[in-house]
Formats: C-alpha cells, structure tokens, sequence
C-alpha cells in the first residue's frame, strides 16, 4: 500500500494521496510490511518514530518523491530575537518546549570523552551553520577566534545559554546580521528518524535531508542515538539522503540500551573502561546480538557532514553491514567536542562489515575500526586531508588524526585498494592486518603499542559468538603490492596524549614498512616451536608463545626515501622524489602524479585469500563474509589486472580519471 505524507497539505488527513497525512510519523504509525511512505517536498519538524518492522520480503520503505526534497529536522525556527547591544541578541524559549528532553540543561558527556563537561546537546544555527558554544555571555559578545577550530572566521560566531525560571535564555553573536531576518534555528529534538524500540527490522530510507538534532555522546558501552539509525534492529537501508548538523552522531548503527552497563565508568567507576567493554559484547549475547537478529544494514550514496562526534558510529550493531559510495567530510571540525569516539566512520566490533568506494576527507579520523574488527574490509576508498590544520591548536582531549586507525583487533583486516593521502595512513594499534594493492603516502604509527594488557575478543569466523579473548603480541601482518611515498616531512611528530593533556610523545611520520624490522619472518617465527619434536614442552614454549608474531611483506614499491621491512622479498625501491597530488577539477576529485614513469617495467604477482593465509588468534581466513575465497583482480575502479600486474590500486596509469564520482 501507498501512503502519502505532505507537510503542504491543506489539512491533515489519512495518508491517501487525496488526503495525505502531513506529518511523517503519523504515516510511520500506520506503515505495515510492503508499505511505502512517499513524502512530499517540505519541512518536517518532528522525531520519526516506526512503530512496525518490515520483513525480509516486504519492506517498510519511507521515501522523499523529490530527491533530497523532504527535510526531517530536529531543529525550530527561533524569530523574536531582542538586540542587546553590539553583535549580542537574546531570546527566551519555554522549557515546556523541550518537554522532558532539554539539550540546553543536557552536556555532551560521558565514557571515553576527554575534553570536560563543558558543551551542551544544544546548538544555534545560523542559515545551517552550527555556532559555537560560548562560556559566558561575555564571550559570546567579544566573539573571538576559537584557537581549536579548523575554520577559524566561523568560529567567531557564539552562542550560550543559561536558565532563567521556567525559560530557557540564548544569547547569540550572529557576527553583525540581524538574526530576526535571517534564518536562526535552535535543536529541539535528539533524534530524526531513529524507533525508540528495537526489532523495527527492514526499513529503509531514501532521499531525505535529515539534520539539526541534539544528540548525545555515543560511546561502546552506553545507548548510542544518532540523528537517524536502527536501534539494534536488523536489514535497513539509508540511502541517498544528506545527513549534517548533528551535535554528535550522524547515523548510528549501535547499540542496545543496558541500563546496567550504561555509561558505567561515569557513573560508578569501579571497573576499568574495558572490563566495561568486554561486559557489553558479553551481555550483548542476552540482547539478541546474533546475524539472524541484528545488523545486515546497507548505508550508501548518502552525503553525511559537519556533524561533531562521527558521520557513522555503532558498536556491535552493525555487524554483517556493508557501507559503500558515500561521501564522509568535515567531521569534528568544531574542535569542541574530543574523546575516543570521533570518526568519520567509527564502528566496534565491524564484523564482517565492508566500507567500499567511499570519499572521506578533512575528518579528525577518517576511519577507526574499534575492537573485534574480525572479517572488516575497507577496499576502493579514496582518503584525503584527515589531519589537524597547522594553524589550529589541539583541544585538550581531541583525539590524534590519521586517515585509518584499526585498534585492539585480532583480525583478519583487509585494507586493499586504498588511496590514502593524509599525513598518517594507518594508525595500527592491533594485529592481523593485510595491506594490499594500496597507495599510501603517509606513515603507520602505534605499531607495537597503544594496546596495553587489553584482553579483547575474538569470534567463531562469521558469527558474534565469541571464541576466546587474548591480549596482543602485534604482528600478523601482510603487505602486498602496496606503493609508498614519502609525500608529507619524514621527521617525527610531536603528539599530546588524548586522555592526558599534560603527556606528549614522539610519533613516527616516516613512510614504509621499516617500522616492522623487529619483527620476525615466518620462518624465524614458527622454528621457536621445535615442531620436529613430538613432545614440545608445554611450560618451555611459554616464551615462543608470548614473542611477536610474524610479517609478511613482498611486491612493494618505495618512493622519495620511504623505507622497506629488513626482510622484504620483491620491491621496487627509488629515491627520486615522485609527486602524488590530489586536485579538485568541477568538484571531481583527480590524482596528478608521476609514479608511473618510475614503476616501469616492476611487476608483482597476483594476491589471493589463499596467498595471505589466516590471522593468527582467530585463525580465520582474509576472505569474503560469505567464506568464499578473495582473487585481487579487480583495481581501484573496478578494472581487471591482467596479467602484468603493477603494485597500488590502478591496473595501469589512472591517467586524469576521477577517483570519485558520487
């Protein structure tokens, strides 16, 4: 069944195209498996609440008829600002207004966030710009630069509040426009579209503007809301929808509330952060967490920006998940907001989840793969500007930069076909990672740290069930066919700690493999364990068992003084200095480079799942979710190798080709 929604229509009705429904969570009452909800252009400001799931074969399906033409906002239109003097404006909105949600009276808070309680859920919002959170009426007035912020002249724009009675009293600093003729909007509600219940299965949502909501801070073992997202549901699809403005999270795929377990180390203390974390996958086996339940959603074509905590988040609810063709930009550009959860993608326990063809850039961490990234696949993303401006200080609490950051996993982790260009590719504080086929231009950092004692799980191959839980011995490692530019200075960076402001350390921002030289071959790895003996001494291996594990890295090319593994079988080495720059022609991004006059006539040879073998602690194959087998064949773009196969992710010269398309 058709049912018609139109914010337009005369007067409300019952979701008949001759009498639609003007609201969409009327129609999302009624919605039944098979219905589809067609929303007419306008504004919609309401919290989508689906009160049905859909089923495999019949989908529940809300869609924009004019693409990008519905808006669904969390956000109201505030007019009746009074001129106080200067730039500085005030207005009074009711409390009643935020019923018993008030993003005004609500911070930005929680596990794993480091930069104080100190910003609300809140926002002001000029012509869809987010304004930024003053301490004082003072400052709001004075309007100066926030020394943090990537766009310093925006950040002279302020906005504060504090409670008066039964009101809530904004100031605002709209840099000298006049805020009643221009369109000012504050977040009212903490989501868009997101059912307050779980099971709401198989939905999806296409063609929206979803923005402006006042979300809350969505760490791994705490209820993570987003302004869109399933709520530990299974089978949806967001699609071709642009999703910006949210305080914190734009999509979230995670988690189950678990009023236990919920932001425990905030409110209780007494057990370490990831005792908390290895509780939540635990319990989550009480919540249902299995593929047949939960998971299996697909996140494509959707342009998700400006948004402060992460574009995509979730733990473990978006497990057996596939997130392709969109474009993740300027993410935690605010710089107000800094802890462990900030990512264009930021994802726990992405088992079996593939991140394919998207276009992320000028985000504090492209990536970050968190815990249990058992069967992940990032493949064909194009990665550009992921770092902290030079001229923009470090916010107490901001969390470091790198294009990928795969943390506390066991694997297998395959990263294949990639153009990285930040000033540090992969941050790998893990193991079981495979690299192949990648262009990469900036430096592997924490290898070998970042891990500490963290007995983390690992999982029966494509399922939840968890097979054990070991600590890290870091290595397990393959780079295969992989080119490495020495783009950005080699000399070492001087980083503060995320968690303590007052520490800073050494990083490494040399290019290449080198940084696995202690780390053994195959050969020097498994002849610790006298396996010709046929009673190996159990106590006696305990050494064996706990050395570093092994690396394998072959086929490989190294530019302009990046550095190979000690060990390297194959590669192409050449100190002339190569140029790999990415250009944006009609919004299209290129890549000009001269790479190819210097790989000449190197070759390498055709990568399989049976070539990289099994990740150690799992023992689970680098494969598709499926089980089936993986042949690197297929570029970049999708083009067939041949059989001169050239290191990188281009089958051949990418010439003036665009890298993104969406």
């Amino acid at each position: 069944m058709l049912i018609y929604v139109n914010a337009a229509a005369g007067r409300d009705g019952c979701g008949t195209k001759e009498r639609p429904f003007k609201h969409i969570n009327d129609a999302a009452q009624a919605a039944k498996p098979g219905d589809e909800v067609l929303v007419a252009p306008g504004i919609y400001r309401e919290y989508v609440d689906p009160r049905n799931a859909g089923l495999e074969d019949r989908r529940i399906t809300y869609r924009s008829v004019q693409p990008l033409g519905a808006v669904i906002t969390g956000a109201e239109r505030v007019q009746g600002w009074e001129h106080i003097r200067g730039n500085l404006w005030r207005v009074r909105i009711a409390n009643s207004l935020f019923g018993s949600y008030n993003p005004y009276t609500t911070y930005v808070y929680g596990d794993w966030y480091f930069a104080g309680r100190t910003k609300h859920t809140g926002c002001v919002y000029l012509n869809d710009k987010m304004l930024y959170e003053a301490s004082s009426v003072e400052a709001c007035e004075a309007g100066e630069v926030y020394p943090c912020s990537w766009e310093p002249e925006a950040s002279k724009l302020k906005w504060f509040s504090e409670q008066d009675g039964a009101d809530t009293v904004i100031y605002g600093n709209f840099g000298g426009l006049d805020p009643n003729a221009e369109n000012v909007e504050i977040n009212v509600r903490r989501e868009c579209f997101f059912p307050s219940q779980t099971g709401r299965n198989y939905i999806t949502v296409s063609g929206f503007v979803i923005c402006k909501a006042a979300t809350t801070w969505a760490p791994p073992a705490a209820f993570q809301d987003g302004m869109i997202g399933p709520h530990w549901s299974k089978g949806w699809i967001i699609e071709d929808c642009e999703i910006y403005g949210s305080k914190c999270a734009g999509i979230s795929v995670g988690k189950y509330l678990d009023p236990e377990n919920n932001h425990y180390f905030t409110f209780k203390h007494v057990k370490s952060p990831t005792q908390m974390e290895r509780d939540a996958v635990c319990r989550g086996q009480y919540h249902g967490w299995s593929r047949e339940k939960i998971g299996g959603h697909i996140i494509r074509r959707n342009n998700i920006h400006h948004c402060e905590q992460g574009g995509i988040i979730g733990r473990m609810g978006g497990v057996f998940s596939l997130i392709e063709d969109n474009h993740i930009h300027h993410i935690n550009n605010m710089m107000e907001l800094g802890g462990a959860e900030i990512g264009g993608i930021k994802m726990h326990a992405a088992i079996d989840v593939t991140m394919r063809r998207n276009h992320i850039h000028h985000c504090t961490m492209g990536i970050w793969c968190d815990w249990e990234a058992q069967g992940t696949r990032i493949t064909q993303n194009l990665l550009h500007d992921n770092q902290r401006p030079e001229y923009a200080e470090i916010l107490n609490g901001g969390m470091m930069s790198q294009d990928i950051f795969v943390e506390v996993s066991h694997g297998p982790t395959l990263i294949d076909n990639n153009i990285l260009l930040s000033e540090v590719s992969l941050r790998m504080a893990t193991q079981g990672v495979a690299m192949v086929h990648n262009l990469i231009c900036g430096a592997f950092t924490s290898v070998g740290g970042g891990t500490g004692d963290r007995y983390t799980p690992y999982h029966i191959p494509h399922e939840t069930a968890v097979m054990g839980f070991m600590t890290f011995l870091h290595g397990d490692d393959r780079f295969i066919n992989n080119i490495f530019v020495q783009k950005w200075p080699r000399a070492d960076a001087t980083v503060r700690s995320d968690s303590d402001s007052s520490k800073s350390f050494s990083e490494n921002r040399e290019v290449g493999t080198h940084v696995m030289d202690e780390y053994p071959t195959y050969e020097d790895w498994i002849a610790m364990f006298d396996m010709d003996n046929d009673t190996p001494n159990m106590v006696g291996l305990g050494k064996a068992h706990a050395s570093k594990l092994p690396v394998w890295s072959e086929g490989n090319a190294y530019f302009s003084g990046a550095g190979a593994w000690k060990h390297e079988k194959a590669s192409l080495k050449c100190d002339a200095e190569v140029r790999v720059d990415l250009v944006c022609e009609d919004g299209k991004p290129r890549l000009k480079t001269n790479l190819y006059e210097y790989l000449k006539d190197f070759k390498c040879g055709l990568v399989t799942t049976e070539t990289l073998g099994k990740a150690f602690e799992p023992e689970q194959r680098f494969e598709n979710n499926d089980g089936s087998g993986i042949v690197f064949h297929s570029d970049y773009f999708g083009d067939h190798r041949g059989l001169a196969i050239l290191p990188g992710p281009f089958a051949s010269d990418p010439g003036d080709k665009e890298l993104w398309n969406g």
